[in-house]
């Protein structure tokens, strides 16, 4: 097993626990050499987690696991698609959505939890820009959705 994909595995986000992608759209595009990851909820395996608004239903600390989760999800598709993680030359942008009451101003931090495991991940080769936005609904009621943009070496 490559060693980002065990890096993964090690901060307990087992590869095996795919979404199967759907019939609309692609989980990924790749143009060139950069791919475009789909939003991914949190999933994990075939139970949906962190459902609502934060933080009036879902506290602060559970919707950056749930960030976290979101970028595990990005990922296992990721590495699905191409083989190994380790074939992700640098990831160059996160887009993160923040399920959020009207007054919530701190998305950002929310977000901040795939921020910190794709750094986990990619080390230095996770450095990215990043947006992280909050809105009135996310499908399925979830409370994060996050999607990226990578670089393939």
């Amino acid at each position: 097993m490559a060693s980002r994909d065990s890096t993964l595995e090690a901060l307990g986000y087992p590869l095996d626990r795919l979404m199967p992608e759907g019939t609309l759209v692609d989980a990924l595009a790749i143009v060139g050499n950069i791919l475009y990851a789909s939003g991914q909820v949190p999933f994990d395996g075939p139970d949906l987690t962190s459902i609502g608004k934060v933080p009036s239903q879902v506290g602060v600390e559970e919707a950056t696991k749930a960030a976290a989760l979101c970028a595990a999800n990005v990922l296992r598709a990721v590495r699905r698609k191409i083989g190994s993680l380790d074939r992700i030359e640098r990831v160059v942008r996160i887009t993160g959505y923040v399920n959020a009451e009207p007054d919530f101003t701190d998305c950002h931090l929310v977000i901040n939890g795939a921020s910190q495991l794709v750094r986990d991940v990619f080390g230095d080769a996770g450095r990215h820009a990043r947006t992280a936005l909050s809105l009135a609904q996310l499908p399925l009621g979830v409370s994060v959705e996050v999607e990226m943009i990578l670089q393939l070496s």
